[in-house]
């Protein structure tokens, strides 16, 4: 039996901002705005590429907003996503990499898979990491 992650809710403050960053900055698609109180909202939105979706809302969880950390995006070039964030206007960190003596600054010189971070936050401080996982290329 498969068991495969679909939505990670995600507490933020204020709904409409979180929606308008995730899909202005962070590029994510909106695929629901659903209100069906004062009292209960879900927006979902998905990554680009992922099988996964997030939830920002009211009524959806009472975790305190921003204290959601260490949310991954699995990239296939760090640099090439980290700027295409930037561009956006989201506010992301310089890459680094776990080097012999610790991180290290910039990308995993070889490119290893699992090996380049970078990090951003949406306005509320919940935290996200890009991590590079460079695909094997397809064989024939």
């Amino acid at each position: 039996m498969d068991y495969k992650l679909e939505l990670v809710l995600v507490p933020v403050t204020d709904v409409d901002r979180a929606r308008d960053f995730y899909v202005e900055r962070a590029g994510f698609a909106l695929d629901v705005d659903h209100r069906a109180s004062e009292e209960f909202r879900v927006v979902q939105l998905t990554p680009p590429g992922s099988a996964c979706s997030i939830a920002v809302g009211r009524g959806i969880t009472d975790a305190p907003p921003g204290s959601s950390r260490g949310l991954h995006l699995v990239v296939d070039d760090i640099e090439a996503a980290r700027e295409a964030l930037v561009r956006r206007g989201a506010e992301v960190g310089p890459i680094r990499h776990m080097g012999p003596g610790g991180w290290a600054p910039g990308p995993d010189p070889e490119h290893r898979r699992y090996g380049s971070f970078a990090d951003f936050a949406d306005p509320d401080g919940n935290g996200w990491v890009l991590q590079e996982v460079r695909r094997a290329p397809a064989t024939s």
